[in-house]
């Protein structure tokens, strides 16, 4: 039984050997690619004043967490009123851009996107961080964590 173990230790050692715990090259640009078709269409729903639509990247679950210099929203529900409450009108909301810095995989259903934010309004701006962490969630991708700074 132990000669069984250690030939499967040895095997997952190789490149290639248990390839189903590792994610293809392949498999990483399309997820890559998913990610950032949610962060730009996040981006779209934003600039045309849908919070709503902004949101459909997120969990949608009381597990989701937001992280930004007012604290700690928990919850999908409480993430979007903390948006309606901070950005009443298209005037407070602006128009969004992202420059998407990296995004690494932590796993073959989570990633990781660390990005710039930059907020265009009449009379101010506003510049900033973002974390987000990503999970497959029954094969589809979400934002299940946000540190916003």
């Amino acid at each position: 039984m132990e000669s069984k173990f250690a030939l499967i230790l040895v095997f997952c050692l190789f490149p290639g050997g248990c390839s189903q715990f590792n994610n293809t090259s392949t498999d990483a640009k399309a997820d890559e690619a998913a990610i950032r078709s949610i962060l730009d269409a996040g981006q779209i729903a934003w600039n045309n004043g849908n919070l709503e639509a902004f949101m459909e990247g997120y969990w949608k679950s009381d597990s989701l967490q937001f992280m930004s210099p007012r604290g700690i929203n928990h919850g999908w529900q409480e993430v979007l009123d903390g948006y309606k409450a901070g950005y009443p009108d298209r005037a407070a909301m602006g128009t969004l851009s992202y420059e998407v810095l990296k995004v690494t995989p932590l796993s073959h259903d989570n990633y990781v996107v660390s990005a710039r934010f930059h907020l265009t309004r009449a009379g101010d701006g506003l510049d900033g961080m973002i974390t987000l962490i990503f999970k497959r969630i029954d094969g589809r991708w979400v934002a299940v964590y946000d540190h916003t700074s």
